[in-house]
Formats: C-alpha cells, structure tokens, sequence
C-alpha cells in the first residue's frame, strides 16, 4: 500500500512512496497533524542520486518494524532536497551546529512547530561505524519526547534562534579593493595539492568555481593562477572521476588520487565543469581541454536531456544493486566489447587494467600514461594514438550501453538548467558549435515556457507540472543563462527577460541589512527566512545574483544596478580572502569590480560576413570581462541600452568598444577591434 508520496512529482518522494513509512510531504497536512498529535517530527532530507540515502531506505525505511516505531511515535516527513533547498539550507545548519558535519540522507527531529531538536545522517539498522543503530535513536527520542518535553522544546527554540542570529551571515558592510581577489590567489595556491591536484583531501571534490575565478586571473596575465588550473584540470582528465568512456563527471572522488569516485553524475556539477575545461582550452590550447568540455556537453546532450529542451537533474550511483556497476570494467568485459587483441593491450597499458582491479574487483578506467607516453609505448605518433583511443572508446561505450543503465531523475530545475544553459551557450559561439546553441535555445524557450508563467517563476519541472516557488538562486541563475545566451543568439527577447527575471529579484527577495533573502516575501512561513552567503557545490543565491546584477548594469547603464551588487559582495570581503573554496563564484564577481566589463556592440546586418568577422574576434580567446550586443541597422526598440545611438560608420559593420560607459572611437575592421580589446584588457 502506497502512503502519501505516491502524490508527489519528485522521483526521490516517489521512490519512498511504497515504504511502510507513513510518509508526508513537507506541507500543512503533515505539520497541523504534529500540532494536533503533539508528536515531534522526523524530517528526512535526501535526493535521487544519493547512495547513501538509499541505503538507509533499504536498510530502515522498508523495514516493517522500524517503521511501525516511525509511524507510531512521530509526524514522518521526506523532502527532495533539491526541489526544497530552503527547508535543506535551514536543517542542514541546524545538524551541523549540533554534530559539527552534514550529508545526506540527513535525519533531523523537530517539534511540532518545526524547531530541530536532535539530527544527524546516516544511522546503520545495528550499532556500527561508531554510531547507534536507527531503531535506538528513535527510541530514545521518543522516551525524552515523554520525559523531558519542554526541555527539547526549549532545546529547538534555543537552536533557531541561533540560527535566526546567523541568517544576516556577512556582517557589516566592510567595503572593497584590490586585494581581496589577490589573498586569493595566493590563499589557493598555498593550500593547493601539486601532487594530486586540487584541494583538500579524501573525498575531493573538483572545486570548478575555484579554478573558474584563476582562470579568470589568468586571462589578465597571472601566470601562477593559470599554472594552478590547469594542473587541476589534467589531474581531473585522467579518468577515474571523469567518464573517459561516455564524458562526463562523477559528484566526487574518494581518495586523493581521483581514481575512484561517488558514481553519482549531476548536472550542475557537469555544467560547471565544461565550462572551466572550455575556458581553459581557450587559454592554453591544450586540446585534450577542448575534447572534455565537449565530451561532457554530449554527456548532457545524450544522457540528460528532455526531449522538449529541459535538462535532467542527475544519474544513480547504483545500478542493478552495485555502487558504479555501469562504469565499472573486467579485462573479460574488455576483450568482450573490442574483440581485438592490439586494441585489448592498448587499453591495458593506458588504464593498467588487471584482474584484482582498483575497485571491489573490477577496473575504473584511468589514465596512467599520457598521449605522448603512449605513443612512445606503442611506437606511434600521437595523432595515431588519439584516433585508436577514440575508435576504443566508442566500442566501449557501445557496449556499456547495453548494460542497465543507472536511474536517472527526470525532474528539470531551473538553477541546474541556468548552469547548463552558460555552458552550451558559451561552447557554442567560443568553439563554433552551432549545435550548441541550438540546444540552448531549446532549453531557454522550454523554462520560460514551461516554469515561468504569468511572470512568476517555479523551480522545479516533471511530467508537465511546475511547482514549487523558485529561490533567489533560480532568478539570478536563470539571468546569467539568458545573458550568456544572448551573445550566441542575439535574440532581444532573451535580453528582456533576463531583465524581466532581475526587476523580479529585485522586488521580491531584498534583504534591508544588504543582499537577498533566498525565498521570495510571499513564501510559505518558516522557523527562519534563510539567506546562504556560502558557495557549495554550485554557486549561492546571493553569489549568482552580484554577478547577474554586475552584468545587467554594464548591458543598461544602471548603475543601481551595480550598487545593490557591490553592496552584497562587500559583506563577504574578510570570509572570501580567508575561505576561498567557500566563496569562489562571489571571487568571480568581485574580480568584475576591479577589473570593469569591457561592453562591446556591434552594428551590422548578421548576413553579412563582414559582421561575422567582426563578432568571431570577440571569442578568439576567453574573455571574461566582456559582454556583448549585436543589432542590425537600424537598430528596433527593446534592445540593450548599451546599443542605443549606434550608427554604421561609411554604411559599414562597425564594433563599438566602451568600459566605464566610455567609449572607444568606432572601428570597421577585426585588427582595429581586436587592438581596442587588447588595450582594455
């Protein structure tokens, strides 16, 4: 018999909704029943693709008499953590102010009104890993619950009102300059891995925001910054935690090394790596730079992707019962998939393929030698290398195909989306591929279509249905994606609902004290209104929309605009230069603010191969610090203020080139505007 979630839309709930768990979404139901019962509430939080989360469902949630302790003593709430990033921000720093750590699942008890009392993660069915058994935490709960009520109550008050004193984050206002961005730098390099590349130990996560903001240094001339990213990004590239087989990337890995990783691919994690792999190719020129990037864009393309345009949240870490089955390889699955002996030693030798393996008695694929290595191995020239490897690769995935594959969660988020959507964009107009931006503007016109109705926009999508109030972060998300999609496809409609989208931010997430609540005034009541000034995984919120508002102000000459901005990135001066992994995209924001956008429009008829010259030197290279607006002439009504008065010079394609809302004299020729955007760098 189903319970309550077999109503739902998200695949996580969904998964959950046959347990003998009396489930309920997070809503009025599930808390006035609390209310009404005085009973606390177990509030589980976790998503599709987490391991761990499943395994505690098998474990405890399907289990009967666990759950007949569940169902008789508390209000049992589950909540996709990726459809409620609120109720997950709010939670999650509860536990860790309580424990010191948070992952998912993540296990947090409330009372009735909502106020966390006692929480943690995974807890094991039987005491191990030094942490009691589930059934035993439920237990003595539920007898303090009887025993000593008031004193969890207080308990709960006390911790929400620590974190109601905590929400503002930031402090006060303590201005901007220069050396922020370069403590930074120097904070980075001095805690940076030259051995494994990246940082922090086990589990390593690949910090794409990071090495984004050095690789934005290094586009104006730091050389430490662009020897940083690129050692971590060749790292990264050997395989193990990239899918050299298929593209794409794992959530993390395990060890040190990059070898073995937490199976589980996301998309935002793949769209924010593309896009550091394009910037660094088009830096440096190292092509295996390029082949990631596109080769974790066709990954999106092909594994992720609605039919409509929508892209998809993530792929399992299991399948049939194992942790990486799908990516994992026996010398006999080898032999199997390339029936060819060379080929068979050639994998051997490049991924030291063996019969013990490197994992639970199987291989993950990655790399020990690298091209030149090979073909000095193999005694062939290097381009002959890249071509067997490809032929390889493509029978391998071939039959990995056939495998079962690993669940995927179909569900569309707009931020996710946001963060995919720059990535396709800017692959598209910087490497040529018309293909790319095809499927960018697939994606916007599916998220304004399908999630932003009557100029209110949702945060999640599945099966045709919306829901959910989008947070600060799918707004300023959303205004980067169209942005950036703009200066591939200089549709003004995607310029006026970016703008649409920000005027939107701007009234209805304000913080008085400086910056953004996450959720909108209208939200539901929560024991806090949060407001996340950390980086995570992907961007803040607040992060997203400094830079969504730095870019806008450039585009219209708003220079409120840029006010609210510097504002929000002044709160986060001491934490950022302190804490660089942890406030990385606000780096990239505050890098705008002292090295100001270079604004570039472009007159002319896009028929004309004039003007297509004079737009193809815009993305010669990575040029972070530009933005850019392309009209025929004359120039219609609706389009960036930065267009506005633009005239041909001697009836000829012409570029404009201003920074600080000054501009450059008018040039008809690529040299001469190539020269311009030299000197403004």
């Amino acid at each position: 018999m189903s319970n309550r979630l077999a109503k739902e839309n998200s695949p996580y709930l969904l998964q959950h909704a046959n347990n003998p768990v009396e489930w309920y979404p997070w809503g009025d139901e599930a808390l006035e029943l609390a209310r009404q019962s005085e009973k606390p509430i177990f509030l589980s939080i976790g998503y599709a693709a987490c391991h761990w989360c499943h395994v505690m469902a098998h474990e405890s949630f399907e289990d009967p008499e666990t759950a007949a302790i569940m169902n008789q003593q508390f209000i049992n709430i589950k909540v996709d953590r990726e459809e409620r990033p609120d109720l997950d921000s709010i939670y999650m720093s509860a536990v860790v102010s309580m424990t010191g750590h948070g992952g998912w699942p993540l296990s947090v008890f409330l009372t009735p009104e909502g106020h966390p009392f006692f929480g943690g993660t995974y807890f094991p069915p039987t005491q191990r890993y030094n942490m009691p058994a589930f059934r035993e935490v439920l237990l003595s709960v539920h007898n303090a619950w009887i025993y000593q009520k008031e004193q969890l109550k207080n308990i709960g008050q006390q911790i929400s009102d620590q974190l109601s004193q905590t929400v503002s984050g930031g402090g006060e206002n303590q201005g901007l300059n220069p050396e922020i961005v370069d403590k930074a730098v120097f904070t980075l390099a001095q805690t940076y891995d030259w051995k494994f590349g990246g940082w922090g130990s086990a589990p390593k996560f690949p910090q794409p925001m990071a090495i984004e903001f050095l690789l934005r240094r290094a586009s104006l001339g730091d050389k430490l910054a662009l020897e940083i990213a690129a050692h971590a990004l060749r790292a990264m590239a050997k395989g193990g935690m990239y899918d050299v087989i298929g593209g794409g990337f794992a959530r993390y890995s395990t060890d040190n090394e990059w070898r073995v990783p937490h199976f589980e691919k996301m998309l935002y994690d793949n769209a924010l790596l593309s896009q550091v792999y394009l910037h660094a190719y088009l830096l440096t020129r190292e092509s295996n730079f390029r082949r990631v990037c596109e080769a974790t864009l066709d990954f999106i393309a092909r594994e992720l992707t609605h039919p409509f345009g929508g892209f998809y949240s993530s792929l399992d870490a299991d399948s049939e019962g194992q942790e990486g089955r799908y990516y994992l390889w026996t010398p006999a699955d080898i032999r199997a998939a390339l029936q060819d002996q060379g080929q068979y030693e050639i994998v051997a030798a490049v991924y030291q393929i063996t019969e013990s393996g490197n994992f639970e008695g199987s291989n993950v694929l990655q790399r020990t030698m690298d091209d030149n290595a090979l073909a000095t191995h193999l005694g062939i020239t290097e381009e002959d290398v890249l071509s067997r490897l490809a032929q390889i690769h493509e029978k391998l995935l071939l039959s990995r195909e056939k495998r079962v594959h690993p669940i995927r969660d179909d569900k569309v988020l707009v931020m996710w989306n946001a963060l995919a959507l720059i990535s396709f964009a800017e692959a598209g107009r910087y490497l040529g591929r018309k293909d790319y931006v095809e499927l960018a503007i697939r994606n916007a016109r599916f998220i304004l279509n399908e999630l932003y109705p009557k100029d209110r926009l949702f945060r999640s999508w599945r099966d045709g249905r919306a829901q959910h109030n989008a947070y600060l972060e799918d707004h300023a998300g959303l205004v980067l994606g169209l942005l950036s999609l703009y200066q591939s496809d200089p549709n003004p409609f995607w310029y006026s609902s970016a703008t649409a989208l920000a005027d939107g931010m701007l009234q209805h997430f304000p913080d008085p004290k400086g910056g953004f609540f996450d959720t909108r005034l209208d939200h539901e009541p929560l024991i806090i209104r949060p407001k996340d000034l950390q980086d995570n995984a992907t961007p803040c919120g607040n992060s997203l929309a400094a830079m969504a508002l730095l870019q806008l102000g450039a585009y219209s000459g708003r220079n409120s605009l840029i006010e609210v901005a510097e504002s929000a990135l002044s709160m986060i001066r001491v934490h950022a230069t302190k804490y660089p992994t942890a406030f990385s995209y606000w780096l990239c924001a505050i890098d705008h603010v002292f090295n100001p956008i270079s604004q570039v429009a472009i007159i002319g008829s896009p028929h004309d191969a004039s003007t297509q010259a004079l737009i193809d030197v815009l993305w010669e290279t990575y040029r972070p610090h530009l933005i850019s607006a392309q009209s025929g002439f004359p120039i219609p009504a609706g389009l960036p203020e930065l267009l506005d008065n633009r005239e041909l010079v001697n009836g000829l394609p012409t570029a404009y080139v201003c920074q600080n809302f000054i501009c450059k004299w008018p040039v008809a020729t690529p040299d001469e505007l190539r020269s311009q955007l030299k000197s403004s760098s």
